[in-house]
């Protein structure tokens, strides 16, 4: 029998993102059908992932927990991770001998994000009209205190900067500076202040230049409103996708599997 995968998510009262995460769930349902799949939360929602992970090893002897994340942090290293540590304490074992319950790493970074970050960015200019070189992009991160998590961000956002072929800034939400609002603020300036920029929109004068907030978190949510509300013209939608999608991103189901398989094989 193959180990169950727990995939554990931060939890929301957002009800657009509690059915972005189900409906990533039931992707990797539908992508590997022989697999038991559970639903565990870190916060906010039931059932916490410590009675989710003992409940899956009982039943099936090993489980893998696949942080919904797209970072490491508080969450992936102390609440996870007390989570598998406390059932491996109990004695469990799994049918090979090996750990019964182990944590793969969070979802990002990984090249199918950018992929996925890449192709909202253009879904947003597809909507708002084409971007242009003095536009400012700004990649918003959910964020962490912890200094790994900062630096898999600043990954992300080289390689989307690199896609994107243009400057991009990343930003956190909580943890790490700068914030999203602050960020949002010295991109508008510094595009406003590069020569030929203009303040206002205008036929005597070019447009003025926007601040694009390419949106790296997985579904809406707190940090989402938060960053709506950070001041940018334009806010990508997340990782999951828009909020009526009613199928995930298969690409992100990729990276979930990618996420198990690693661990199940290490």
């Amino acid at each position: 029998m193959s180990a169950v995968l727990v995939g554990t998510s931060h939890g929301t009262d957002d009800p657009a993102g509690q059915a972005a995460v189900r409906a990533l769930l039931d992707g990797v349902r539908a992508a590997r059908p022989e697999l038991d799949v559970r639903e565990a939360f870190v916060d906010v929602q039931q059932p916490e992932v410590d009675d989710v992970l003992a409940g899956a090893v009982r039943d099936a002897g090993s489980a893998v927990v696949v942080p919904l994340l797209l970072s490491t942090g508080y969450h992936v290293r102390h609440d996870i991770a007390q989570a598998v540590a406390a059932v491996n304490a109990s004695g469990a074992a799994s049918p090979d001998g090996g750990a019964a319950a182990v944590a793969a790493e969070p979802l990002g970074p990984h090249p199918l994000l950018v992929d996925i970050l890449a192709d909202r960015y253009a879904a947003a200019e597809a909507a708002h009209g084409s971007f242009r070189p003095g536009d400012a992009v700004v990649l918003a991160a959910a964020g962490s205190s912890v200094a790994a998590a900062a630096t898999a961000v600043e990954e992300v956002t080289s390689a989307l900067a690199q896609r994107l072929g243009r400057p991009v800034t990343p930003s956190y939400g909580a943890g790490a500076e700068p914030r999203v609002p602050a960020a949002v603020a010295a991109a508008r300036a510094a595009a406003a202040a590069t020569p030929g920029a203009s303040g206002t929109s205008g036929a005597a004068g070019t447009p003025a230049p926007r601040v694009i907030v390419v949106s790296y978190l997985l579904a809406p949510g707190y940090f989402l409103d938060r960053v709506l509300e950070a001041g940018a013209d334009v806010v990508t939608d997340p990782v999951a996708g828009p909020a009526r999608a009613e199928k995930a991103d298969p690409r992100l189901v990729q990276v979930v599997l990618d996420r198990y398989d690693a661990a199940v094989s290490s």
